[in-house]
């Protein structure tokens, strides 16, 4: 099928041939009216240019992520017409298939009602250009999803997950639970014994059941996917110099879809303000104000304007290998 302006770049080709203009529209079978229009640009052309500068800068952010940043950044635009400038400029990403897997039992038991209500911690491994195996120890409040410590090591012991844990518990409180799955460091006696003591409950999910600590989960994949996948590592000092520029530029700057694309620090502020509502992820995360329910789950965005421009220089960019070695003492 010829598309419209096929037909009228053809018939400009006909017409310079000093073929007449009715006749050429009866060649063709376009109107004269059509044969003369020209494509006007539209008032978000801009946004182009825009959205392509946001993707480079954040090369793992989807088309969703990349409109709540231009919400941020006082660009008042429809999420639909990011979508089409995205397909557009064909910057989708690759998505990995997804096996189906049978889940049995709960999804996420004791799920976290305030912030420091529940923490959950887990490990991610990487490795070194020499081969070398790097152990990242991650640590975050479930319902701010706030990343409370990242701490890497070639090996860890029940010990160090216990000095880390007393860092954090000095800085922010102690929490009512702590969730993890089976691992030995997280198993140990010492851990329990010093937990009780703390009056810290714990919940270590079922035997390969790793959904029932999926914000752990969640986190550790994007943890993987937007920072060690794109990081080449030559030792433990550079590894943590890295981890933890991407810690900071997750809290900071990371607008979070289930928190209605409010970053960590964002949400944590709110709550600790009491400006949230009795059940803050019943709001949808599309509407303006004033607009009807479309969705439930998740809470509106910031209506205009956060904390940092997302275009242009940004504070968060995570440090390149060659930036790291260069802040090491």
């Amino acid at each position: 099928m010829v598309s419209a302006p096929q037909k009228r770049e053809g018939a400009r080709v006909l017409k310079a041939m000093r073929i007449s203009e009715r006749r050429v529209a009866a060649l063709i079978g376009i109107s004269r009216s059509g044969m003369r229009y020209r494509i006007r640009p539209k008032p978000q052309d801009h946004l182009a240019e825009q959205v392509k500068a946001l993707s480079m800068e954040h090369p793992r952010y989807g088309q969703v992520r990349i409109w709540a940043l231009l919400r941020r950044s006082n660009i008042v635009v429809n999420h639909k017409a990011v979508s089409r400038l995205w397909q557009k400029l064909g910057l989708q990403l690759t998505r990995r298939p997804r096996r189906k897997k049978v889940r049995t039992g709960e999804s996420v038991p004791r799920i976290a009602e305030h912030p420091n209500h529940v923490w959950t911690y887990d490990f991610v491994f990487a490795w070194t250009m020499g081969g070398t195996a790097l152990k990242f120890l991650t640590l975050e409040d479930e319902y701010t999803r706030e990343s409370l410590a990242i701490e890497v090591g070639r090996t860890f012991k029940a010990l160090h997950v216990r000095e880390v844990l007393t860092r954090v518990i000095g800085e922010r409180g102690v929490p009512k639970f702590i969730r993890s799955d089976n691992g030995p460091e997280f198993i140990a006696m010492e851990i329990g014994l010093w937990l009780k003591d703390q009056g810290i409950g714990t919940h270590l999910i079922d035997p390969g059941k790793p959904w029932q600590n999926s914000f752990a989960e969640s986190f550790n994949a994007r943890f993987r996917d937007e920072c060690l996948n794109g990081e080449l590592f030559h030792g433990v000092p550079e590894a943590r110099v890295i981890s933890r520029a991407f810690q900071n530029r997750f809290n900071e700057h990371h607008p979070h879809s289930s928190l209605g694309f409010h970053t960590p620090n964002e949400f944590a502020t709110l709550c600790a303000s009491g400006a949230l509502p009795p059940n803050p992820r019943d709001l949808t995360p599309w509407a303006t104000p004033g607009a009807t329910r479309r969705r439930a789950g998740r809470i509106q965005p910031p209506p205009f304007g956060g904390p940092e421009s997302a275009l242009g220089s940004h504070p968060c960019v995570a440090l390149s290998s060659v930036q790291a070695m260069e802040t090491l003492p």
